[in-house]
């Protein structure tokens, strides 16, 4: 009988999924995929776009599964995944191919289209023109566990960096690079480090920026798989999982940080729960300021430091004169009449919409963890 394979989870998990599913395609013609979550991610396969279903289709049950044997692969419940001698892309590979050894990782194969491919040039340019240096990192700072509560950021499973290790990590890259927040999290104190922080933007939107910046920095989450298959330079940083199971340390332009390591506790997800397990690793992602140094430095000798360009092209400088330098006034998030605004936001020396002094972004943090004993 054919097969309908469903597809479930985060957006890491279906982009891994890919492979294995395009060599079972290789053998196979007559199957289809439902995916679950993150449809748009298989329009970027050649070979799967044309098989693969919403969960939501319309009559996708009449049309394309009553006649199949349906299969729900759970990559974290393959033995050699849970004891790590496998990676994802390997566990989805051994269980849809029903493989009895550990395939090597297959590439993920991505074909992105014009529209993503444009929106990320043209996207990287205007920073690249706005911040006055030739490369740009895109740094993905939370995973999907991060939660966003008050005053307060946090991921109780230990896959996000630290706030206070973020804004350190801003600041020491904006000096010598392009710095493009991947998040939908506010970022405390984020204004006026001189970075953008692109919204509206869909995951293939942001396979389209990675693919064109420079460099890739991030943690256990969709962005890494994304500079993987779109063979970017990339450092990870990794807490409470394993590398083995979740990053690519064997590829030679990843550069893994283990911060977890000798001191985590595999969690077992999708096989049962372990509560004292998850608070064990809990604060898994906090670097000290060695760490933080030795990722900055770590960058630098993979891809130098940036040429300067010329500042703020078609930006008037906040309180310019012919004399001297200024630093320009960048909200590209409001519209201008007759003008269409600029999908990202990036403030350089503080926020327009306010005169007063603002506390540097360490100054602010600190007040805000401050008052984590009063609450």
């Amino acid at each position: 009988m054919n097969k309908a394979f469903f597809i479930n989870g985060g957006a890491g998990r279906v982009l891994c999924s890919i492979p294995a599913l395009e060599r079972f395609a290789e053998t196979h013609d007559d199957f289809v995929v439902v995916s679950e979550s993150w449809h748009e991610l298989y329009l970027n396969s050649k070979i799967l776009r044309e098989k693969v279903f919403p969960f939501g289709h319309k009559d996708l049950f009449e049309n394309y599964l009553k006649d199949k044997q349906i299969v729900s692969p759970e990559p974290y419940r393959i033995n050699q995944y849970f004891n790590q001698k496998c990676n994802l892309i390997q566990a989805f590979d051994i269980e849809i191919n029903e493989l009895d050894d550990i395939p090597e990782t297959r590439n993920i194969s991505l074909d992105l289209n014009k529209e993503d491919q444009i929106t990320g040039h043209n996207l990287t340019s205007e920073v690249k023109s706005t911040l006055g240096k030739d490369k740009v990192i895109v740094f993905q700072p939370f995973g999907q566990g991060s939660k966003s509560e008050g005053n307060f950021i946090y991921d109780s499973s230990g896959r996000s960096f630290e706030v206070s290790n973020i804004i350190s990590l801003i600041e020491q890259l904006n000096k010598n690079y392009c710095v493009i927040i991947m998040t939908t999290i506010e970022i405390p104190g984020w204004q006026g480090m001189g970075v953008a922080c692109p919204q509206g933007l869909g995951l293939n939107g942001w396979m389209g920026v990675i693919n064109s910046a420079d460099y890739f920095l991030g943690c256990d989450s969709i962005g890494q798989h994304m500079a993987y298959a779109l063979k970017k330079p990339a450092t990870v940083v990794i807490g409470s999982t394993f590398p083995e199971n979740i990053s690519y340390p064997d590829t030679s332009r990843f550069t893994v940080i283990d911060n977890g390591v000798g001191r985590r506790k595999y969690s077992p997800i999708r096989l049962t729960m372990d509560l004292c397990g998850d608070r064990q690793n809990e604060d898994l992602m906090v670097l000290d300021d060695k760490k933080l140094k030795n990722i900055v430095k770590g960058i630098k000798d993979k891809i130098g430091v940036s040429k300067p360009l010329n500042v703020g092209v078609g930006v008037t400088p906040k309180g310019s004169t012919t004399s001297g330098t200024a630093t320009p006034e960048l909200i590209y998030n409001k519209p201008n009449k007759g003008i269409a605004p600029s999908k990202y936001s990036i403030s350089l020396d503080g926020d327009s919409k306010s005169s007063k002094k603002k506390k540097k972004p360490i100054e602010e943090l600190l007040t805000l963890e401050t008052k984590k004993g009063l609450s």
